[in-house]
């Protein structure tokens, strides 16, 4: 069995104490163990902000951009090893473990990009400076430097790799030392990729830390020029959001929880269209990738009331040719949830949502006798706007199928009494429609994905996350906000307003 030791203070740590086990989802087997018992989280980050912090804010953004480069070289150089690694600990396909490997050396691939174009700065300026007095000698500009703390990631289960690496990929770049925490149950890839990134060499004492196990007290050390950012449930985040050394010290926090994603079918579309095909190959692609433990996954389907039958039939016809089974076969469409607790969480969660709607196919019923398989399970709702069908996220392979009338009003309004989402997805070919519902539906989202005839050949599922766009949402969703290309920086970045002679301005701080 594979013991998971933490890195800190330069150094690999094995914790002390009680240790949680990691399971192979598919076999039940206990396959390794992680505990931070002992380790020094006060210690920890001060390494991070002595050692770490300067090392990095003294390279530029273009040394950075560098150093990321060959991180995404040398996890891109080890992404088989990762995918049966994957494919053990989390029960992904082979398909499913790329698409979480090749999303983290991707993002931090784009971020070496971002770094590399901007060359030799080590500030940003944020927008144009300002004439402020009665003259042409009295400016002002709005900068961002690099804090002076550390960054700690709180990262979730369903993608070890890719939520971890891209926190980094933002925070290093920005200047700022990491301290990655991995959701225990899946985080023997994450381990194995924090020992790939250390062994490159490439990142200064200090820049990069890995916690094996629990959190501890460790965000009872944090100060006020420290961030956490944190992906996980809403409970966890709310208590993360309470604790009391966080909110004394003011100290940054971006949250991405629980996200009720809505995909809405419009009126017009026709069931010939590509605009139709689409939208039953991506909600079958969101229910059943990564098992459906996908924080950007649909959730719920609006369809207009007329055509509910047809687009629950052509959607368990999809969903019946999944196969199910060893996700290490090569021919298996969706492997096990991740771990004993996702399953009992999943079962349950389907048998609360059988209270507002009736099941079309699956079903909480376990799909084999050993393991944590659940079928892909699609459901009707009884009414429209049924309170556990907007309040109950099931994070596993379950979505249900919503009826409305089908005006784009009402459409977002029902998505809304999901409370907050990282991104609604719209099926039609009818412009005015289509502007109306993404007006509507924006104050609810982080995101608005819009099909059409008119690029479904060139379209990428709703359910991708680029590093170049936005991820996060209001409400719910977490009210954080993520990546966007430079956009993703800033949160650890201090925006500070200079005051000054123009001509210091100019010198100090030109474009």
């Amino acid at each position: 069995m594979q013991i998971l030791e933490s890195y800190v203070q330069g150094g690999w740590r094995a914790g002390s104490g009680a240790a949680a086990n990691l399971y192979n989802p598919t076999t039940e087997e206990t396959i390794a163990a992680a505990s931070s018992g002992g380790i020094d989280f006060s210690a920890a980050l001060a390494f991070a902000r002595a050692r770490g912090g300067p090392a990095l804010r003294e390279m530029t953004f273009g040394q950075r951009g560098k150093m990321l480069k060959t991180l995404s070289a040398a996890v891109h150089a080890h992404r088989d090893e990762l995918i049966e690694l994957s494919i053990r600990n989390a029960g992904t396909t082979r398909g499913d473990a790329k698409f979480d490997i090749d999303g983290a050396s991707g993002t931090l691939a784009a971020y070496a990009q971002y770094g590399e174009a901007l060359g030799e700065k080590r500030i940003l300026n944020d927008g144009e400076s300002v004439q402020l007095g009665r003259g042409a000698r009295f400016w002002g500009q709005h900068i961002l430097v690099p804090r002076l703390g550390a960054a700690v990631h709180v990262n979730a289960f369903n993608f070890p790799a890719w939520n971890m690496l891209e926190k980094a990929a933002c925070a290093l770049l920005a200047g700022t030392p990491v301290i990655e925490k991995p959701g225990t149950p899946t985080a023997m890839v994450a381990w194995r990729i924090a020992q790939i990134l250390i062994e490159t060499g490439a990142m200064p004492a200090g820049a990069f830390q890995f916690i094996a196990g629990s959190a501890g007290d460790l965000l009872d050390h944090m100060g006020p020029q420290d961030c956490l950012a944190f992906t996980g449930s809403s409970a966890t985040a709310a208590r993360i959001r309470g604790n009391a050394n966080l909110i004394n010290h003011n100290i940054r926090v971006n949250i991405e929880a629980d996200s009720l994603n809505a995909t809405i079918l419009a009126a017009d579309v026709s069931a010939d269209s590509d605009t139709f095909r689409l939208l039953i190959q991506n909600v079958a692609l969101d229910m059943t990738q990564k098992t459906g433990q996908k924080c950007t996954a649909t959730r719920r389907v609006l369809v207009p009331r007329a055509r509910v039958d047809e687009v629950a039939a052509e959607l368990v016809e999809s969903l019946n040719m999944i196969k199910l089974g060893d996700p290490a076969g090569a021919d298996t469409r969706m492997g096990p949830v991740a771990s004993k607790s996702q399953f009992a969480d999943v079962r349950a969660g389907i048998d609360r949502l059988a209270a507002g709607a009736k099941i079309a196919c699956g079903g909480s019923k376990p799909a084999r006798d050993k393991g944590y398989f659940i079928a892909p399970t699609l459901m009707i709702a009884n009414d429209a706007r049924s309170v556990v069908v907007h309040t109950e996220e099931v994070f596993g392979p379950v979505a249900t199928i919503v009826p409305y009338d089908g005006g784009a009003d009402e459409a977002a309004e029902i998505a809304g009494l999901g409370g907050g989402g990282l991104v609604a997805s719209i099926y039609s070919n009818d412009p005015a429609w289509s502007e109306r519902a993404i007006l509507q539906l924006s104050p609810w989202h982080g995101r608005v994905w819009a099909a059409s005839d008119k690029m479904a050949e060139q379209s990428i599922p709703p359910g991708l996350v680029l590093p170049s766009m936005i991820h996060g949402g209001p409400g719910r969703a977490g009210g954080g906000e993520e990546l966007g290309g430079l956009r993703g920086l800033s949160f650890y970045l201090q925006r500070t307003a200079v005051q000054a002679f123009k001509g210091h301005l100019d010198s100090s701080f030109a474009k």
